[in-house]
């Protein structure tokens, strides 16, 4: 009986053992995705701010300006003035209550036409 125990129990021991290896294994490889992923996230960080960067730096309005009068003959631009702004009551928005009509509407009907 002794012995099936001590076999028992090194089996066990053994299985365990196994097991142990195996979630050492894939933590590892969790830690090292894991790794993987937050460089890739730096990366892209970095990117974002030279791209963020290099947007401010084209959308500057001296930049912008310049650019509306040298292409004024081929793309008519004109500056922007706040007399060319309108106001949110100006806008004549449909009513809650008033009925929402499709035109050239199509019907459509998943029966199929019969002869």
């Amino acid at each position: 009986m002794r012995m099936v125990l001590f076999i028992l129990a090194a089996g066990m021991v053994i299985g365990l053992s196994v097991w142990a290896y195996q979630e050492n294994y894939r933590t590892q490889a969790m830690i090292g995705e894991t790794e993987r992923l937050q460089r890739e996230i730096g990366v892209s960080r970095a990117r974002l701010a030279v791209l963020k960067a290099e947007w401010a730096y084209l959308n500057r309005p001296d930049r912008l300006r310049d650019l509306t009068e040298i292409n004024y003959n081929d793309m008519q631009l004109l500056p922007l003035r706040p007399d060319q702004f309108g106001r949110i009551e100006q806008v004549a928005f449909p009513s809650k209550d008033a009925p929402i009509t499709f035109e050239n509407a199509v019907e459509v009907s998943s029966e199929e036409a019969k002869p």
